[in-house]
C-alpha cells in the first residue's frame, strides 16, 4: 500500500511539472502576439535535393539509395547564394519572417552541425548558409524560423520500419528511436544556441508514422516524446514558437497551428480537416506547385492569386507562409521575385488592412474577405460580381469609403443587420477593392 502511495505521489508531481512546462512564458506569449499580427512570411525549401531539379521529395520519389544520394555533396555548390538578397526580397515583399529548411526528410543539414557529416559544410561550397542567413535576418529586422523534419530517409536509427516513406534508401540495421531522439535534440540545441535568436521551430513528418492522413483519431506508431523536445526548445529560448505540421489540433507545448496548402477550415487540399484552435494560425502555400526547386514546374500563381490567398488567410485570422524553392546555385527564380515584388507594392498601399488585423466577423466568401481592427472593418472585394453587395454586418456603420482614395461609398441599412454596399464605383479588374467601414460595436 505504501509503495502504491509513493508511486501515486510521484505521478502527481510529474504531472504537475508537465503542466507547468506547458504554461507559456511571458516571452512566449509576447511572441505569439507578434506572430498573430505578422500575417506574411517566406518559406524557403532548399538543399542538396535542389541539384536534381525535381522537388524536395526526389530521393523518396525516385527510390534513390542513401549511398548514391550522398554523392550530391560533390555537386551542391551554391556559389550565387546571397543572404542579403534573399532577406531584402522578403522584406520588400512585406514579409515579416522567414522559415528556412535546416533539415528536410532527406536528412541533409543546411548548417555546420557536429552531429553528422551529411551537411552543407562538407559540400564543395563549404559555407554555413544558416549562419549567413541568420546574421542577415538579424541585421535587417526579419524574424527567423527554422524548419526541422522529424522524418529521416537517410539515417538507420530513425524508425523507418514503421514509416510510410523512404523505403528504398537501403537501410538494413534495426532502428533505435532513443538514438535518433538524442540526435535530434543535439541538433536542435545547436540551432538554438549558435545562431542568435530563433523565433520559431517548424516541425514536419508526424504523418510518416500513420496508416493514413485522413483519420484524425489514428495513434502514431511511435511515441515521438514531444514533451522532451518541446521542453528543450522552450528552455533554450523561451520566446521560441513551436509549430508541428501533424495535420491535427495543436498538442500540449505547441504555440501556433499550421494548415498545409489550405486555409483554416476549408480542407480543399485534403491534408487538413483538423479542429481550428485559438492559437495563432498559419497557412503555408507554394507559388507554383512545388516546394523545392522543380525545373519543369511552370504553374506559377499570378500576383492576383497570391493577394487573394493573403487576404483570405487574413480573413480567417491566419498568416500566409508563401514558399520559394531557390535554384541549386542559390538564385531565386525571377518568376518568384517579380511576383513577390508586386505583392510588396500592393502591401505598401494596403498593409494597414492586413497587418495586426483580426479575422472578419464573417468567414471569407466568394466575393472576398473581411478583416477588422478596432472600430474599422475592411471589406476586401476580390471578385466583383454585382454592383450591390448585400451583407449582414453586426455593427452600426458610421462611414464608408474606399481605402485607397477616400471616396465615399454608399451604404444603406436594408433590414435589421443587413446592409447594402454600393459597388458601382469598384473596379472589376482591380487586384482588390478595399472598403473601409467605420463602425460602432
Amino acid at each position: 500500500m505504501k509503495k502504491i502511495f509513493v508511486i501515486s505521489c510521484l505521478f502527481i508531481v510529474l504531472s504537475s511539472q508537465a503542466q507547468q512546462n506547458n504554461q507559456p512564458t511571458k516571452e512566449n506569449l509576447a511572441a505569439r502576439e507578434w506572430f498573430q499580427n505578422a500575417k506574411f512570411g517566406l518559406f524557403i525549401h532548399w538543399g542538396a535535393s535542389s541539384v536534381l531539379g525535381a522537388g524536395e521529395w526526389v530521393m523518396n520519389n525516385r527510390g534513390i539509395r542513401a549511398d548514391d544520394y550522398k554523392k550530391l555533396l560533390q555537386f551542391f555548390n551554391p556559389t550565387e547564394f546571397d543572404a542579403a538578397k534573399w532577406v531584402s526580397m522578403a522584406k520588400n515583399a512585406g514579409m515579416q519572417y522567414i522559415t528556412f529548411i535546416t533539415r528536410h526528410h532527406d536528412s541533409f543539414s543546411n548548417w555546420d552541425t557536429k552531429q553528422t557529416d551529411w551537411k552543407i559544410t562538407n559540400t564543395i561550397y563549404k559555407k554555413d548558409v544558416l549562419k549567413l542567413l541568420a546574421d542577415e535576418c538579424h541585421k535587417q529586422g526579419i524574424k527567423l524560423f527554422v524548419y526541422y523534419s522529424l522524418v529521416d530517409w537517410f539515417r538507420s536509427d530513425y524508425p523507418y520500419e514503421t514509416g510510410k516513406t523512404g523505403k528504398a534508401s537501403g537501410r538494413t540495421e534495426k532502428s533505435n528511436y532513443n538514438s535518433y531522439l538524442n540526435f535530434m535534440k543535439a541538433q536542435l540545441t545547436e540551432l538554438l544556441s549558435d545562431y542568435g535568436e530563433i523565433s520559431g521551430v517548424w516541425f514536419d513528418g508526424y504523418w510518416d508514422q500513420l496508416d493514413n492522413d485522413t483519420d484524425k483519431n489514428l495513434p502514431s506508431k511511435i511515441d515521438w516524446r514531444y514533451q522532451e523536445i518541446y521542453s528543450l526548445i522552450h528552455k533554450l529560448q523561451p520566446q521560441c514558437l513551436i509549430g508541428n505540421n501533424h495535420h491535427l489540433a495543436p498538442l500540449p507545448g505547441e504555440d501556433f497551428q499550421m494548415f498545409e496548402k489550405d486555409l483554416p477550415g476549408e480542407n480543399k487540399g485534403g491534408l487538413s480537416g483538423q479542429t481550428i484552435s485559438h492559437l495563432p494560425l498559419e497557412t503555408c502555400e507554394t507559388i507554383n506547385n512545388s516546394w523545392g526547386f522543380n525545373i519543369a514546374d511552370h504553374s506559377y500563381k499570378s500576383t492576383k492569386q497570391i493577394i487573394d490567398l493573403l487576404v483570405r488567410a487574413s480573413g480567417y485570422g491566419a498568416n500566409l507562409l508563401l514558399n520559394v524553392g531557390p535554384m541549386p546555385n542559390g538564385v531565386i527564380q525571377p518568376e518568384f521575385v517579380s511576383r513577390l515584388n508586386e505583392v510588396g507594392n500592393w502591401l505598401k498601399q494596403y498593409g494597414a488592412t492586413i497587418y495586426s488585423t483580426q479575422a472578419g466577423f464573417m468567414k471569407p466568401q466568394d466575393w472576398g474577405a473581411i478583416t477588422q481592427k478596432e472600430d474599422k472593418i475592411y471589406l476586401h472585394v476580390l471578385n466583383k460580381k454585382e454592383d450591390k453587395l448585400f451583407i449582414e454586418i453586426p455593427f452600426k456603420i458610421n462611414t464608408a469609403k474606399y481605402f485607397n482614395n477616400g471616396n465615399k461609398v454608399e451604404v444603406k441599412n436594408v433590414s435589421n443587420k443587413y446592409w447594402m454596399i454600393d459597388l458601382k464605383d469598384a473596379d472589376a479588374n482591380a487586384l482588390d477593392n478595399v472598403i473601409e467601414l467605420s463602425v460602432t460595436k
